[in-house]
């Protein structure tokens, strides 16, 4: 990788935070950070602004311009608009799934372009935290990677290398956008939970930390967040706990599993809230290797290594 200066976006659904990252060594070094909050409940041309201006206030913070930069965010893009017979192709990609709501059904790609009047480069932000993870993190040196994310939502991303011995990584998009998509597989689709997707039974409604949380609170009657169950169900006096996360686990070893058989990937790196389940790093591999199509498992399923800045670290890893 060239040791270059790099920006990095990553927009959230409360805040938007960039960096100038000088890269090519072992380590990414940052050199400037800038966070603000997204304010959406402001509007759509004031996010576009916000987005805007952080980009120009990290260049001129670390003392740099005309830098190359790369943007990562929730959700994915379509060409159409409307539905039925009222459905149209579109000039500009429209955002949709986000969870800055106001973004949806507007090109806001597009529009961030124009106001911050330089080339960006956009990616979805599971694809930036993948990527993050197999350049400097816990997936370094595989040649196929697949990072995950369970959070408030499920989303994965997929990092391959182009080559061999050093090669450049890249996040792989698909022929849709939708490669690593796995949140939305639907397991249950006739009578599993329904999704916000529109459909019922999609892994996002089993594995995200709500869903975890909502399972709990249905068994038990009453309410504890995922932190506590996870704690409950380590120390062994709530068998609502337990139950509950041996029920995720199960729909974890199976939708992981599935990744698995078409993907083959050498490592799959979990991030987000849920990772912290430590239950996932040895009944949740245990899971997985029940239902993978192999006699043994090989992938290993490992904990990120960056944290919460994989993702802008990753967007700045785009352009």
């Amino acid at each position: 990788m060239p040791d270059r200066l790099r920006i990095g976006v990553d927009l959230g659904g409360t805040k938007i935070e960039a960096v100038v990252v000088r890269t090519g060594g072992e380590r990414p070094e940052v050199l400037a950070r800038v966070r603000v909050p997204v304010e959406a409940d402001h509007g759509y041309e004031h996010v576009v602004a916000r987005a805007a201006r952080v980009i120009a206030e990290v260049e001129q913070k670390a003392g740099a311009a005309g830098l190359p930069v790369g943007f990562g965010m929730p959700g994915g893009i379509t060409h159409w608009s409307g539905s039925g017979p009222e459905r149209a192709h579109v000039e500009a990609p429209l955002v949709k799934n986000c969870n800055a709501t106001c973004l949806n059904g507007r090109p806001f790609r597009r529009d961030v372009l124009v106001a911050a009047a330089r080339p960006i480069t956009f990616a979805n932000d599971a694809n930036c935290f993948a990527l993050a993870e197999a350049t400097w993190g816990a997936a370094r040196g595989a040649a196929v990677a697949f990072g995950v994310i369970m959070g408030t939502g499920v989303g994965g991303g997929v990092v391959l290398a182009r080559g061999h011995h050093g090669a450049r990584l890249h996040a792989w998009d698909g022929a849709q956008g939708i490669a690593g998509e796995w949140g939305h597989v639907a397991l249950e689709p006739r009578e599993g939970p329904p999704c916000y997707c529109g459909r019922r039974g999609c892994v996002e409604t089993y594995l995200s930390g709500p869903a975890i949380e909502r399972a709990y609170a249905r068994r038990a009657s009453v309410a504890r967040p995922l932190a506590e169950i996870a704690a409950r169900d380590v120390a062994g006096d709530d068998a609502d706990a337990r139950a509950t996360i041996e029920e995720a686990l199960e729909v974890f070893g199976r939708a992981l599993a599935t990744v698995i058989d078409v993907l083959d990937p050498e490592v799959v790196v979990l991030g987000g809230g849920v990772s912290n389940l430590d239950a996932l790093y040895d009944r949740g591999v245990d899971a997985v290797a029940r239902w993978v199509f192999n006699d043994e498992l090989r992938t290993r399923i490992v904990r990120h290594a960056l944290g919460d800045s994989a993702g802008v670290l990753g967007a700045a890893l785009l352009p």
